[in-house]
Parts: structure tokens; C-alpha cells; sequence
């Protein structure tokens, strides 16, 4: 049996609040049995005042009825505030389950799903959820107590009313049925509709730039609306099902009022019943309709719930990525700072099935020495760095360091071991200071001066409003080129032993670069250092040259050993 997180999260949630369960299972019960009163209040003011003409007990029999009405509408409002505390109490334990899953899952699964699909399963999928707690299941055991309350009464009144109402429960079964799969479907299909709204909305944003300097707008925008019309053709679906349902209850409802009514007659009186039972009994039957009626809307947040429960359960039942080595610790992979042995041993790997990227890597880099991987565009140069730092998993081989599988590093590992440079650099929200230390509380503050006087930037930031307490709010604040040394400091800070540098030069001027080596070749000095270029000519200083081509290490050496001018006029590695 799969581990069903939205399970285990409402028990946990109702174990935790014993008191509110008893208060929500007293107001249940209350409401219950407060709606079976007013019908049987009804019949004795009829039968017993009104018809003899009587009023005697007129004004006491119809206060017990408007205070009984009262309390209904007491203990329903007691409900709904206890279930609505509930549900956000479950939504908040949900979800902070989904977020520590997020952090074990292997990056693969953000390879193969798109940032609004994983959204779109912590917001609208948890919150339809909530809605099947608070409006779907309460409510539908709620009404379906109701009904068997009703036609317990109804049976009491006349044994023949009593049969009439059982004939018209499978009639109405079957009729909620139907559409409960109906609905179900089309839930189910719109739930992956709206995460394909939801990714398209994220991508316009993330590359809007891009998408208006190659005047995009227009393809942009074709795109949103079909797959808006995609998903408003499913939400139509819906609301064509829940806009039938209701008219066709009422309709029933209405014929079997009726039938009632003639059976009732003085002509037939084939019920047999007064005329106090027959007003009691009209408005029985309205009450069993009414709760009928709202199991279709009831239903149809089920529904809804109900795709949304198994997305977030497969969610929760996707592999974690460290299972094994989970306790790993720095100290117990890398023992002395120079003694760090990194090798890739018959290393392949796919990102799908039939199609390598990377074909039996194999190579060996000693304690501080410097490699650089040259090679054209698309070779899987910055995939072979994600599967250096673990990120993804080989098909086939491995990556170790000093014996240990990188992919067995516990991710909070490995921000000690590896500092990961590439062409951008993302903001968060905070401080000069908490883009370095990215809000690791384990960071201090000399750490990150000592990072910025690495790479140069004290007098800059020391100069800005509120130094390295200064809120970063603008991208403007800081230049590309200072960007790039920021980046640089915030791979440092940690003072890991392997830095990996992919194409951090290559949107920069000369001067803006010289600056950026010189830092580079400073950290050379005290770091074991792979870096990614796609030309010779902008090679960093290193050891060990590895050119890449069709996946496979072609070529390996000293830098020395290739003829920079002969690969220049070669359109493979100039690019």
C-alpha cells in the first residue's frame, strides 16, 4: 500500500486537536438532529391548534419552532468555523510535508516537470483538499444522516410515504452517480490544464526580456490562449454538470411534493394520514431534497479533491534522492584538504531513454589540480557539472570523491565541498550580505567580508547605503561584471575544496574579464578547480584540457599539448 501523505497529515492534525474533534462531532450531531425537529413541531401546531382551532399552546409551539430554527442556525455556525480551522490546519500540515519532500527529491523530476506543475501541486491541488475537508466530506456525512433521519420520520408518519421515499433514494443515487463520474473525469483533466496555465504564466515572466527582444509577444500570447481555451472547456464541463443537477433534483422534488399532495385528498386518502402529517411530511421531503441537492456540489469539491489527493500523494511517493549515505558528513569524505581524489569512472548518462548526452566518462583529477572542458554547445559540458555535484544520476557508472558517490552526499553537505559558478546570477530577496550566504544561518558575517575581500568588492559595498546590510531590491544595483564576482563569493564563502566554473566569462567585456581571471587564478591557488568553456581561446589557466565531443572525452592533456591557432579555424570548439 502506497504512503498516503494527505492521510497521514489529517490524522496527525486530528490527534493533535482532540477538543475541537469533540466540539465538531457535538456540532454535527446537533444539527442532525435539531433539522428533524421543526416538522414534528409543524405537525402538533397543525393537528393540534390549528385544525380544532386551539390556540392555546399556539404561541409556546411556535417559539419551541423559531428557537429550534435558531440553534440550527447556532450549531451550523459553530461547524463551519471549527471545520474552516481544521482545514487550515491540515492545508499548513500538508504542506509542509510537500516542502521537506521537495528538498530529498533528486533533480531529475525538476528536469522532467515544468515550475508551474510543481506550483500548481502546493497551491491548487492542497487547496482543493482543504475544500473536500471543510465543504466535501462534513458536509456529505452531514446530509446523508439527514436523509436517513428523514425517512426514519417519514416512515413513522405513513408506511406508505415511507415506501414512496425509499423508491425515490435509487432514483436519486443513480442520478448523483452518474454525474459524480462525469465530474470526476473532467476534474481530473483540468486539474493538468490549469498546472499548464500555471508553467506557461512562470516562463512568460521568468524570460520576458528575452520574449520582447525577439518580439515574441505574439507567439507568447497564441500560446496562453489555447491553452486557456483548453482549460476553459474543461471548467465548462463542470459547470454544465453541477447547472443540470440542481434543476433536475428540483424537478423531482417538486412531482413527489405533488404525489403527496393528490394522494392526500379527501378524493383518495390513500396515505391515510392528517392533515398536520401531510404539511410535516411536505417539508420532510423538502428537507431530503435539499441535502440530495447539495451532495452535488458536495460532489463535485470531492471530485476536485480527489485528483488533487493523488497528485500530492504521488508527489509524496517519488523516490528520495539520498537513501543511502544520508548521514554522510564533510569530515568523513574529505579528511584533509589535500587529499581530494575526484573520479569519473565509465561515466554515461541519459536524459531520456535511446538519446545519450554523456557516453563513458572516464578521468581522474588529483588534489588542486585545474581541468577545463572544452567543447561546442550542447556537448553536455554543464550536465557533467550537475552530475559532479550530485544533482543528477549517472545511467550507468559514477563520480566519487575519495571513494564516497557524490550522488550519496547529503545535500547539506555540499555546499562545504562544492562552489558552483555559472554565466547568471539570481537574486534573493535580502541583503548584499544574504546573497552570499544565502540566509545560512551557519555563514557569519566575517565569512562574507572576508569572501567580498576576495573577490574585490569591499570598497563597493562598503560604500553602498547600509554596507552589506544594504536590501538589494533592484537588479541595477549591481553591474554584470560585479555580478559575476558576487557569484564568485557566494561559492566561496563556505571555503569549499572544489570550485566549478561554467562559462562565467563569456558575456563579459576584456577588461570586466581580466578582473575575473585575476580573482580566478588567485583562488587556483587553494582550490581543485573545473572549468567550462566552449573555446580554447577563452580557456581559463589550468592543468588538464579535456575537449568533449559527442559525449565522450576525445582528447585530454596538458595545455600544451593543443595547438590553439589549428583549433581557431575549426568550427567544432569555436563557437
Amino acid at each position: 500500500m502506497r504512503n498516503s501523505l494527505v492521510k497521514k497529515s489529517i490524522i496527525n492534525v486530528l490527534k493533535k486537536n482532540i477538543k475541537i474533534d469533540i466540539l465538531l462531532f457535538a456540532t454535527v450531531c446537533g444539527v442532525v438532529m435539531l433539522s428533524l425537529i421543526p416538522p414534528q413541531i409543524l405537525k402538533y401546531i397543525i393537528d393540534g391548534c390549528l385544525v380544532p382551532r386551539n390556540s392555546d399552546r399556539l404561541l409556546f409551539l411556535a417559539t419551541i419552532y423559531m428557537g429550534i430554527l435558531l440553534l440550527i442556525g447556532l450549531f451550523d455556525f459553530i461547524k463551519e468555523a471549527v471545520l474552516t480551522i481544521l482545514g487550515q490546519k491540515i492545508t499548513k500540515e500538508i504542506r509542509l510535508e510537500m516542502m521537506k519532500k521537495l528538498k530529498k527529491i533528486g533533480t531529475m523530476f525538476f528536469s522532467l516537470n515544468s515550475t508551474g506543475t510543481v506550483v500548481s501541486r502546493f497551491t491548487n491541488d492542497v487547496d482543493a483538499i482543504n475544500s473536500m475537508f471543510t465543504d466535501g466530506i462534513i458536509g456529505m456525512l452531514i446530509d446523508c444522516l439527514k436523509v436517513i433521519g428523514i425517512v426514519l420520520s417519514i416512515w413513522m408518519f405513513s408506511v406508505k410515504l415511507g415506501v414512496i421515499t425509499l423508491l425515490i433514494l435509487p432514483i436519486i443515487y443513480v442520478i448523483t452517480r452518474t454525474f459524480q463520474k462525469k465530474m470526476l473525469k473532467a476534474q481530473i483533466e483540468n486539474r493538468v490544464l490549469v498546472g499548464r496555465v500555471n508553467n506557461h504564466i512562470s516562463e512568460s515572466l521568468k524570460n520576458v526580456q528575452m520574449i520582447k527582444s525577439y518580439s515574441k509577444e505574439s507567439y507568447m500570447e497564441q500560446n496562453f490562449s489555447l491553452y486557456l481555451l483548453d482549460n476553459y472547456k474543461t471548467v465548462e464541463k463542470v459547470n454544465f454538470y453541477d447547472s443540470v443537477f440542481s434543476p433536475i433534483i428540483q424537478i423531482i422534488r417538486a412531482v413527489v411534493i405533488g404525489i403527496i399532495v393528490i394522494l392526500s385528498s379527501k378524493k383518495l386518502n390513500y396515505l391515510g394520514i392528517s392533515l398536520g402529517m401531510v404539511a410535516a411530511s411536505i417539508e420532510l421531503i423538502s428537507n431530503l431534497f435539499a441535502p440530495i441537492e447539495s451532495l452535488g456540489m458536495e460532489l463535485q469539491d470531492i471530485q476536485q479533491a480527489v485528483s488533487g489527493m493523488h497528485r500530492v500523494n504521488d508527489f509524496y511517493d517519488l523516490p528520495e534522492e539520498y537513501s543511502a549515505g544520508s548521514e554522510l558528513k564533510t569530515n568523513d569524505i574529505i579528511r584533509a584538504r589535500g587529499d581530494i581524489k575526484l573520479c569519473f569512472n565509465d561515466v554515461s548518462f541519459q536524459y531520456e531513454e535511446g538519446t545519450d548526452i554523456l557516453k563513458n566518462i572516464n578521468l581522474d583529477v588529483n588534489p588542486q589540480e585545474k581541468v577545463t572542458f572544452v567543447g561546442k554547445t550542447g556537448v553536455g559540458k554543464s550536465t557533467l557539472f550537475k552530475l559532479v555535484m550530485g544533482f543528477l544520476k549517472p545511467s550507468s557508472g559514477n563520480i566519487t570523491i575519495n571513494g564516497i558517490d557524490v550522488y550519496n552526499i547529503p545535500n547539506s553537505e555540499k555546499r562545504k565541498i562544492f562552489g558552483y559558478v555559472n554565466q547568471s546570477f539570481n537574486l534573493i530577496n535580502g541583503t548584499v550580505a544574504q546573497q552570499i550566504s544565502l540566509k545560512d544561518e551557519n555563514i557569519t558575517k566575517e565569512q562574507i567580508e572576508n569572501a567580498l575581500d576576495f573577490v574585490g568588492l569591499t570598497d563597493y559595498v562598503a560604500a553602498l547605503e547600509n554596507g552589506i546590510d544594504t536590501i538589494v531590491s533592484s537588479e541595477v544595483l549591481f553591474s554584470q561584471g560585479q555580478k559575476e564576482l558576487l557569484a564568485i563569493a557566494r561559492a566561496i564563502v563556505a571555503d569549499p575544496p572544489i570550485l566549478l566554473f561554467d562559462e562565467i566569462t563569456a558575456n563579459l567585456d576584456s577588461i570586466t574579464e581580466e578582473k575575473l581571471i585575476a580573482v580566478l587564478q588567485k583562488a587556483s591557488k587553494y582550490h581543485t578547480i573545473l572549468s567550462i568553456t566552449h573555446r580554447l581561446c577563452s580557456m581559463l589557466t589550468c592543468d588538464t584540457v579535456a575537449i568533449l565531443e559527442d559525449g565522450k572525452i576525445k582528447n585530454i592533456g596538458a595545455p600544451e599539448m593543443f595547438s590553439v591557432n589549428a583549433y581557431l579555424q575549426n568550427d567544432k570548439y569555436n563557437i
